[in-house]
Formats: C-alpha cells, sequence, structure tokens
C-alpha cells in the first residue's frame, strides 16, 4: 500500500500567502521566507516549518519577499510602494527604498551587495546597499507592470516577466536589453536556477523551461489545471506545481508524467518551491497558510518519521508563532 502525503502546516498569517523563497543551507539549516496579503513576512525553519519571527513595518500587501543565501538579510516588496531590507538575525528594518507604484519583487546579488526590484511602474532597478542614499540604476523597457525579476549568469544579467507577456533579459553593465521573448499571455510565475541556467515560467496551464542565457524554449507541458507556480528539483528529477484547483502537483522532468497529486489547502495555490536540498517542497495558498510536502513520502525527514506501509499520522502542525526558535547559539531571533 503506498504511504500517503503528510504535509507540515504552517499558520500565522491571517490572509493569502502569494510568495515565498529559500535560504541555502547555513551553518544552522536552511530558511524560508513567505510574503503575504496580510503586510507582515514571515522567516521560518525550513525542514520544520517552525517559526522565528515576523518582519513588521510594511502599511500593505507584501507581493516579493527573499532571503540572502546565509539567511542573515531579508528583502520583501510591498503594497506600500517600498522594498525593505532587513536584519534577518534581530529583525530590525536596515533600509526602506521608495518607489512610484507597487512593488512586486525582489533579489540580492550573491554578495548581497545590491538588490534588484521591479514592480507595477514597469522599471527594473538596482539598489547599491553599501550607497543607500544613492540613486538607483534603472533599466526601463516593460510596457506593463513587472512581476518577477532575478540575478542571473553571476550577475552579469538580469532576467524579467512582466504583464506585458514577456520574459526580458537584460545586461547588467548597461541596463541594456539584450533579448525578449513573447509569451501566448502574462506569465503567473517565474524560477531561476543558477546551477543549470534554467528559467521555468508558468502561465495558463503551461510550464516552460527556458535558457536562462538565450532564452530558447527547453521544453514545456501542460497541466490538467491553470497553474500558478512551478520548482524544478535542485537534481532536475521532477518539478513541482501548484494552481487554482487547490492542487500540488508533481511531474517527471523528462517526460511530463504526472507522478503525484495532492489537495492539502483550501484555495488556490499560489506559490511552490524546492528546498536547497531537494527534499521537501513548500506551497503558499489563498487559505492563508503555508504547507510543506515531502519530494520522497515516508523518508525521515525534519518533522517526518519513516512510516511503515499502510500506517498513517495525524497532520502536523508547525509552531504558530507563539514560541521563538532559536537565538541562543547564532541562529536568527526575531521580535515577535
Amino acid at each position: 500500500m503506498a504511504l500517503r502525503q503528510t504535509p507540515l502546516t504552517c499558520s500565522g498569517h491571517t490572509r493569502p500567502v502569494v510568495d515565498l523563497a529559500f535560504s541555502t543551507i547555513t551553518p544552522y539549516g536552511y530558511f524560508m521566507i513567505s510574503a503575504c496579503k496580510d503586510g507582515k513576512p514571515m522567516l521560518r525553519q525550513g525542514d520544520t516549518g517552525d517559526w522565528v519571527g515576523t518582519f513588521l513595518g510594511h502599511k500593505g500587501a507584501v507581493w516579493g519577499a527573499t532571503l540572502n543565501r546565509d539567511a542573515t538579510k531579508a528583502a520583501t516588496a510591498a503594497a506600500d510602494f517600498t522594498a525593505k531590507v532587513w536584519d534577518a538575525v534581530s529583525g530590525d528594518e536596515v533600509v526602506s527604498f521608495t518607489h512610484k507604484h507597487i512593488v512586486k519583487t525582489v533579489d540580492f546579488t550573491e554578495d548581497s551587495v545590491h538588490l534588484l526590484t521591479g514592480g507595477q511602474d514597469k522599471v527594473l532597478r538596482i539598489y547599491d546597499l553599501e550607497k543607500t542614499d544613492a540613486e538607483p540604476q534603472l533599466l526601463s523597457g516593460h510596457t506593463s507592470g513587472v512581476r518577477r525579476t532575478a540575478w542571473c549568469t553571476g550577475e552579469k544579467l538580469i532576467i524579467s516577466v512582466a504583464d506585458d507577456k514577456t520574459i526580458r533579459l537584460w545586461d547588467r553593465a548597461t541596463g541594456t536589453e539584450v533579448k525578449s521573448v513573447t509569451l501566448p499571455m502574462s506569465a503567473s510565475s517565474m524560477e531561476y536556477l543558477p546551477n543549470d541556467e534554467i528559467v521555468v515560467i508558468t502561465y495558463s496551464r503551461t510550464i516552460a523551461f527556458y535558457n536562462a542565457l538565450t532564452l530558447e524554449l527547453i521544453k514545456q507541458f501542460e497541466a490538467s489545471a491553470s497553474i500558478n507556480s512551478a520548482s524544478l528539483h535542485p537534481e532536475k528529477e521532477c518539478f513541482i506545481a501548484g494552481g487554482e484547483d487547490f492542487k500540488l502537483y508533481k511531474f517527471d522532468y523528462t517526460t511530463g508524467e504526472e507522478l503525484e497529486s495532492y489537495k492539502g489547502h483550501f484555495g488556490p495555490v499560489h506559490c511552490v518551491r524546492f528546498s536547497p536540498d531537494g527534499e521537501l517542497y513548500a506551497s503558499g495558498s489563498e487559505d492563508g497558510t503555508l504547507r510543506l510536502w515531502q519530494t520522497a513520502v515516508g523518508k525521515t525527514y525534519g518533522l517526518w518519521k519513516c512510516l511503515l506501509p499502510g500506517e498513517q499520522t495525524e497532520e502536523l502542525t508547525a509552531d504558530n508563532g507563539e514560541t521563538v526558535i532559536g537565538g541562543t547559539d547564532g541562529t536568527p531571533e526575531m521580535k515577535a
């Protein structure tokens, strides 16, 4: 008898969760940040979902969130026309950058010295975090709001998707557009995998994989429902997707065959991401929760214990935010 998937449910948000991101693996494990329309992004231990802290300061929905590689800094993009950088150990706001419209996306360079932003004003901005008073470098060309942007190819290039139905590649040094690809409709999500130079794009029921250096299509697959987000396994074994039918799907990356599907949320799935070690994937939903799912069901990992075929456990629930996890041994400690 096959084992059933038992997700970890991370409560605490009060409105739809619209974005999430993982750090790399640090000496203290890896961490996860979530963006929510409640305006209160949260930091969690990545493998267990245990709440570490909440970043307080935005005055509107938070649409994008990210961590730097070692989870010492966080950045958020919000409807209050700001992008904020935070100290992820203390929870303090480091700097706030005012924009001309809603900010949707943020991304650190690998050395955490520069921050890339994009949003409804159609412009990409590069901020120097060592010279926060300096004017940002601007990259213009999109004709509608920017959904997602990321540094790629050793930070020499920048990739972005927008509501103008395009994927665009930019030269960082000159600020000029290198290449543009037009999609049948606006992309709902984008993920960049630096190790393989692959960009994952979703729109409608399509999950498409592009070469990040050339924007040439590698392959694409059609799902059975409208997809809002997809993520490719670090080893390219499989990819996961979630969308409007409340389900999480896992597909074989080589063939596109559907391997698993689970209905764990009580609303559309807005964002999905694999953990840096590929052992689990996270999903955020309209229902206000984050859920963590095992890539290999039944494997002992994090809070999951190995079960015998046919055995079942009650759904696991991660810390909801009442207790601070970590801090005394150097792991992030945040203000409630």
